[in-house]
């Protein structure tokens, strides 16, 4: 998507004399990830699967690449059992992973105890004093693992959470009033981004798990966002009239209304990077493919990256079929992104309840990733070698990661 000048310069961007022709972003990245720098590019040419892979250009130096999995408590045990969590940080390592990205906010509650929201039920049943989020991260520093703690459910919440009933005009609606959405089988709904109640705490969840467990950043994903067809709510609607002296559109794909509440998600994350920038923590943001992250969720990757406000992308592409995988990686946003001075990496579904790949269709989708200069992150951890391996095996596959992540990084 284009972006008219003004909403650029609102980001501190240099606009382009010529908007025909690329101009350079100067982008300050990379200083915590010095470590992740590989020798060279290489291609998979040891595996078996990959014996007729094209030579890979080597004239330049491949940009820093993050091999990663998302780590959940839905459905694993892993997070209830501090053995459970050593084993798997080591079984990584040895793997070639670098960098782990940990669930710490879903379903309305996290994972240690928070001045900000409910406890998980099952951890708090299971030891409450367990917090796995930080004992991922020492496992993982022993090792010299990063660790990002993944912010799963964003600003949605379920529709009978304690915040949605004491808070009311917190919540956003649509234009008939109701606020309920089915996400992942459960009705919920989603908080205001410009409500400063709603920033304050979204803000405080995030800075909590950063100073409790020194994590060397944190991850939002596709529910860091605005519902298209949301923003109708009494506060949205009065912030608009103040802004504009105009009532909201009653098609809530106008354009210029869309722009204007994408303004407000960009303003709270904003106000997240002038948090977390003293730090140097990392933001990472895991999107879908542009069109779709920013017409359904009101979410500008693109301007967002230009703007400095993330500093790792991970784009998911769970494209079935190694051709629909391919065909996902040349969206225009993502191939443009290549350009903008920062670690951007594919995420790959691995394995998760009936659905897992084998071994040479994710060696496949990994490699045309690779060819591209990315790093790959893997939905998710038990769909590895554990719960969801597959008729294949947990010994093969673990095996087998072992080995693509060694051509990845020598």
């Amino acid at each position: 998507m284009a972006h008219p000048r003004g909403e650029l310069g609102e980001l501190n961007v240099p606009l382009r004399a010529d908007p025909l022709k690329p101009a350079p972003v100067k982008l300050r990245r990379f200083t915590r990830l010095k470590a992740f720098l590989p020798a060279a590019a290489s291609i998979l040419l040891t595996l078996p699967w990959a014996a007729n892979a094209p030579l890979l250009a080597q004239t330049q130096p491949a940009p820093p690449r993050r091999i990663g999995v998302w780590l959940t408590n839905s459905p694993s045990p892993l997070y209830y059992d501090p053995a459970r969590i050593d084993r798997a940080v080591q079984e990584l390592a040895e793997a070639g992973f670098n960098t782990l990205y940990p669930n710490v906010w879903s379903r309305g509650t996290t994972f240690h105890r928070s001045r900000h929201a409910p406890m998980e039920p099952a951890l708090e049943k299971a030891n409450p004093n367990l917090d796995p989020i930080c004992r991922f991260t020492k496992a993982a520093h022993r090792r010299g693992l990063q660790v990002i703690p993944w912010f799963e459910y964003g600003l949605m919440e379920p529709a009978d959470a304690a915040v949605v009933r004491q808070n009311p005009d917190w919540v956003l609606q649509r234009r008939d009033g109701s606020t309920e959405m089915v996400m992942h089988g459960k009705p919920m709904v989603w908080l205001n981004p410009a409500h400063p109640g709603v920033r304050q705490r979204f803000l405080g969840l995030i800075g909590e798990i950063v100073q409790r467990c020194s994590v060397d950043g944190i991850q939002l994903d596709d529910h860091f966002a605005w519902p298209v067809e949301l923003g109708y709510d009494p506060y949205s609607r009065e912030l608009f009239r103040a802004a504009t002296g105009r009532e909201p559109p009653n098609d809530h794909t106008d354009r210029a209304w869309m722009r204007w509440r994408r303004q407000q998600l960009t303003a709270l994350l904003r106000e997240l990077r002038g948090q977390l920038k003293p730090s140097g923590t990392v933001i990472s943001l895991s999107p879908g493919p542009f069109r779709f992250a920013y017409n359904h969720w009101l979410q500008d990757w693109e301007l967002w990256s230009l703007g400095e406000l993330i500093d790792d992308l991970v784009v998911q592409n769970y494209a079935h079929s190694v051709k629909g995988f391919e065909k996902d990686l040349n969206q225009p946003a993502l191939v443009k992104a290549r350009s903008w001075g920062m670690p951007v990496e594919i995420g790959i579904l691995a394995g998760f309840g009936g659905r897992t790949p084998t071994m040479a269709t994710l060696a496949q989708k990994a490699q045309l990733s690779l060819q591209r200069g990315h790093g790959v992150i893997y939905f998710y951890w038990e769909g590895l070698w554990g719960l969801h391996a597959g008729p294949e095996g947990a010994a093969y596959r673990q095996a087998a990661f072992r080995q693509l992540h060694q051509s990845y990084l020598r």
